[in-house]
């Protein structure tokens, strides 16, 4: 649809100017006036003329009646109309089925991309768990939501880095280690994995902090020895060094098996600790251009100017802090990758952070601090139920994984008991509802998790999308036979609707891409499964009796399967062919 609204607006613009109009809007200024009528009897396209009246220096009446004979002999356009001060625009089904349709079968698996990221580079912080810590449904907003800016980019050509920023450093690894040493052993971890981890952490959380419900006092000596292991990590000591390394590859095996269940790789795993050596330099540069002042014993940038509080560069023992970490990391990444835009997604929480860090970036004059983007999301809860792994109150994701496979399992034994491939499918299909629920949403929204909507195969959800997705390939299996280079036409109402659905993919991309917004695609796929599924219902395809109706037909799901199996990967959806 991009195509025709750019036809449509350079025509429109050499009407203007025959108005004799002073300073005419330029095409790209016109295609993005034009809107999507709410009542598709209006037209496909109208053009609100309110907003040329004062440069034409005339009523939005005339301006449309004026413009629509401008557009009179365009091969897109079937007629336009003014319409009380705008211009309805109705788009050619001719050119819809013979331009259209012909250029996303031709297209194929490259339809809706395009080359506008060629030559830039972006950089994707995302998921980075901290170690010894367990994937809850928390850490499922920064983890499909930066994959799906990854793949959006990459699809409109971008070179793209993903960083997997694993918190690996700090003082819960001193925790860890005490709790280790007091009550663990190798065997109790190899066989438990990060599992045994979590629960050990929690019980010297418990146990520092007390709890009374089960009757733990609290131990704040526990704390200090905590405190003094991880010292001894940084000043190296081998023994705390060869466990830290340990339960970082415990949990990178874990966090591996959801990655693959996800389709989720990274470019890179360096994480907090990557950056110890690296601070220093960012420090002295704050410190030489005199912009780091004393608080209280703690060294901060003052950013009360820009209405903010001050940012913590180093605590009064001289310890550096999360944005000394993200300000090293960020000078390190552009060195090393030269991005043109450096992405980090994380929960809203932590939106001052990263207004603050960035402000201090740009005050010591790294003319790049422009190209830094934070990317906020809302939390996620489940029934309501907030999570926290410190006391062990949360809903993993493996297991939510678990039982949403046991129930997609459970569905097709009864749907389809003879399925081939029904584990790989039942967990494509499970997983892809919990991902596809998560993204349905605008991402700053908070979310309440409900398995049993997620899992709805008659809902607006990812099974549904799915198995349209399957039932374009099952109609596609059956029409081997019918021959691709018949003549086309369009027939029926829900033909056309279907085409002008499918049209819109690559500026639904486009727009997913300018708003860091993956809910576009996944609402746009159901629009196109609804309407796909619509024409299913109430066009016949493969006993249509008219060889040019079946031709034009079995194209139409072909082009419906192109679209939705180049947008699933745009939501870290997978793409089954039967279900």
């Amino acid at each position: 649809m991009q195509t025709i609204k750019h036809l449509i607006a350079n025509q429109l613009t050499e009407g203007i100017v025959a108005l004799g109009a002073p300073a005419a809007p330029t095409a790209a200024e016109l295609v993005a006036m034009l809107e999507y009528p709410p009542d598709d009897t209006m037209g496909d396209l109208a053009l609100p003329c309110f907003k040329l009246s004062r440069t034409l220096r005339r009523a939005p009446v005339q301006i449309a009646a004026a413009l629509a004979e401008s557009l009179a002999g365009l091969s897109c356009v079937e007629r336009a109309e003014a319409v009380n001060g705008y211009l309805n625009i109705k788009i050619s089904e001719s050119y819809l089925v013979n331009t259209v349709l012909a250029d996303i079968l031709t297209a194929g698996e490259r339809y809706g991309a395009s080359d506008e990221g060629k030559g830039k580079t972006v950089v994707l912080d995302y998921s980075s768990p901290n170690v010894a810590k367990p994937f809850h449904i928390g850490h499922l907003g920064t983890t499909v939501i930066g994959h799906s800016l990854k793949m959006l980019h990459e699809f409109a050509g971008y070179k793209c880095v993903g960083i997997n920023y694993l918190g690996d450093w700090g003082t819960q690894f001193g925790k860890l280690i005490v709790a280790y040493k007091k009550w663990g052993n190798r065997e109790m971890i190899e066989q438990g994995g990060i599992d045994k981890l979590v629960e050990l952490y929690v019980m010297i959380n418990n146990a520092i902090s007390g709890n009374e419900e089960k009757g733990i006092p609290a131990d704040p000596a526990l704390g200090d020895a905590a405190r003094a292991e991880f010292h001894k990590l940084e000043l190296g000591d081998e023994e705390n060094l060869a466990l830290w390394r340990w339960f970082i590859d415990i949990s990178l095996a874990e966090y591996e098996k959801t990655y693959r269940q996800l389709g989720i790789t990274f470019d890179s795993y360096k994480g907090e600790s990557f950056y110890t050596d690296k601070m220093p330099a960012q420090v002295q540069k704050l410190r030489d251009m005199g912009l780091l002042k004393i608080d209280d014993g703690a060294s901060i940038v003052d950013l009360e100017p820009y209405g903010m509080p001050p940012c913590l560069i180093l605590k009064r023992d001289g310890s550096t802090l999360y944005p000394t970490r993200d300000i090293a990391a960020a000078v390190y990444r552009k060195n090393t990758y030269d991005f043109d835009k450096a992405i980090y997604v994380t929960s809203a929480g932590q939106s001052l952070h990263f207004a603050q860090w960035f402000k201090v970036v740009e005050l010591m004059g790294y003319d790049w601090h422009d190209k830094l983007v934070h990317v906020p999301y809302g939390t996620v809860s489940i029934n309501g139920a907030k999570l926290a792994t410190r006391t062990g109150n949360v809903v993993l994701l493996k297991d939510l994984f678990r039982a949403a496979i046991e129930e997609v399992t459970q569905i097709m034994t009864e749907k389809n008991p003879n399925i081939e491939n029904k584990e790989e499918i039942a967990e494509a299909v499970g997983v892809g509802a919990i991902v596809f629920y998560y993204l349905s949403g605008s991402r700053i929204k908070d979310i309440n998790f409900i398995m049993e909507d997620a899992l709805n195969f008659d809902g607006n959800t990812g099974p549904y999308a799915q198995y349209t997705y399957a039932r374009t390939c099952a109609v596609l299996r059956r029409a081997e036979d019918v021959p691709s280079d018949a003549p086309m036409t369009l027939t029926a109402p829900d033909e056309a609707a279907l085409l002008k659905m499918l049209a819109k993919f690559p500026e639904k991309v486009m727009a997913a891409i300018a708003d860091y917004e993956p809910s576009v695609i996944t609402r746009y796929i159901l629009d196109v499964a609804a309407a796909f599924n619509r024409f299913y219902h109430n066009c016949q395809i493969l006993n249509a009796e008219d060889p040019a109706v079946r031709a034009t037909r079995v194209a139409l799901t072909r082009a419906a399967n192109v679209v939705l199996g180049n947008a699933f990967p745009l939501i870290c959806l997978k793409k089954m062919e039967q279900i």
